[in-house]
């Protein structure tokens, strides 16, 4: 899976083009969280420190309907990266032509420049390969550091390369591949993936790839209750996919055959509302008492079953929270998965927005090896799909 990276290529007096994803969000105008910023920030400033003659940075930024917005403009997140890089960028009213062109000239020699929203051109999705040329003017070397928009193939993530002179992985998509190709390729063991979210059939691929991996799986969140439901356990309210309950069954006897541990819940957190506040009891999975309430989190007993699964484990993947962990109450379940990921003393990788949010709210986010930034991304990957904004970047 190694590709070029930047680091490879020679930057002094190239023109770079860096795909990047500052997908952030925005609340009347203001970046309520500049994570994904941050995360290119070593990228954009090693290529300044190269003295490259110009660096273009790219993004997408929500998804426009058919045209500008005012209120999808990517201006802010240039004033947010100007603060964070400690130095001037330039903001160009489009991302093709003219405009391009004058705020590279304005930004001067080893000036920073950030283009207007990509997909305020509908031919960025589609991967129009005139619309990709454009992006592709007076460009000497094309770097993708968007491992979040690697699972699709646009114009600026894949058919832009066919027409630039040279190709590489920044060095966030570069540490994307590294863990998660690692993870799958040649983990160190006891290897040990959990699995939580709302959907199993947002994870089916995952759970259907990691089984022929993994030492162990242990499940959570409201996707369990397919499982346990698919057992013949009366799940009351919770989240059911009702036309997968085969599926779970079929999984189950997969891991079993395959001597792969696949973990349930044994109890949870029940209640009738999801609010702070509302009454709730902790239950055994098999206690109809159930009745009319939904599970909510795992209870303390999976919990510490779920501990005691990954404290000796030396590679660790976990995407999707235990319960509805917004809600304090019902967040145990995944605070003590993610203390017990912290403390783990091997490769920890996490992956999704929420897990990403989960470990922040317990508080050890900077115990974890690698934060993935891309959730569909890192999904499709561990699914053992194909990225195309991967692929489509030279090997070394």
């Amino acid at each position: 899976m190694a590709k070029i990276t930047l680091k490879d290529l020679d930057l002094a007096g190239r023109h770079l083009f860096i795909r990047v994803d500052f997908n952030v969000p925005l609340k009347n105008g203001a970046i309520t969280d500049d994570t994904r910023i941050r995360a290119s920030l070593p990228t954009i400033k090693y290529a300044v420190e190269q003295r490259a003659a110009s660096i273009r940075l790219a993004s997408h930024l929500g998804r426009p309907k058919g045209g500008p917005s005012a209120d999808l403009s990517l201006k802010p997140v240039a004033t947010r990266l100007s603060e964070l890089l400690g130095q001037a960028v330039t903001f160009a009213e489009d991302c093709v032509g003219a405009p391009v062109a004058d705020a590279v000239r304005k930004a001067g020699a080893n000036g920073v420049v950030l283009l207007e929203n990509l997909r305020f051109h509908k031919e960025e999705e589609a991967n129009d390969d005139g619309f990709a040329k454009q992006l592709a003017e007076g460009v000497d070397i094309y770097v993708n550091d968007a491992f979040g928009s690697a699972h699709r193939a646009h114009a600026s993530t894949e058919g832009i390369v066919k027409h630039v002179p040279k190709a590489a992985a920044g060095l966030l998509m570069a540490a994307e591949i590294a863990y998660l190709g690692r993870a799958l390729e040649s983990p160190e063991r006891p290897f040990v993936a959990i699995l939580g979210g709302a959907k199993v059939s947002d994870k089916l691929e995952v759970i259907e790839n990691l089984l022929g991996k993994v030492d162990a799986l242990a499940i959570g969140g409201a996707m369990a209750y397919t499982f346990l439901k698919a057992r013949g356990v009366d799940v009351g309210k919770s989240l059911v996919e009702n036309d997968l309950l085969d599926k779970a069954r079929e999984l189950e006897q997969r891991a079993g055959t395959s001597g792969v541990t696949l973990a349930l819940p044994t109890d949870h957190v029940v209640t009738t509302k999801l609010e702070a506040g509302a009454p709730s009891d902790v239950l055994a999975v098999t206690d109809t008492a159930i009745g009319d309430r939904m599970g909510v989190d795992i209870g303390p007993a999976t919990a510490a079953r779920y501990v005691d699964l990954v404290r000796p484990a030396k590679t660790v993947v976990w995407n999707g929270p235990m319960g509805v962990f917004e809600i304090d109450a019902f967040a145990e379940g995944t605070n003590a998965v993610a203390r017990a990921v912290a403390d783990v003393d091997g490769t920890t990788i996490i992956g999704g927005g929420d897990s990403i949010a989960a470990v922040t709210k317990a508080g050890v986010a900077d115990r974890i090896s690698h934060i993935s930034t891309g959730g569909g991304a890192s999904l499709e990957f561990l699914g053992g799909q194909t990225l195309p904004g991967v692929a489509a970047l030279p090997d070394k």
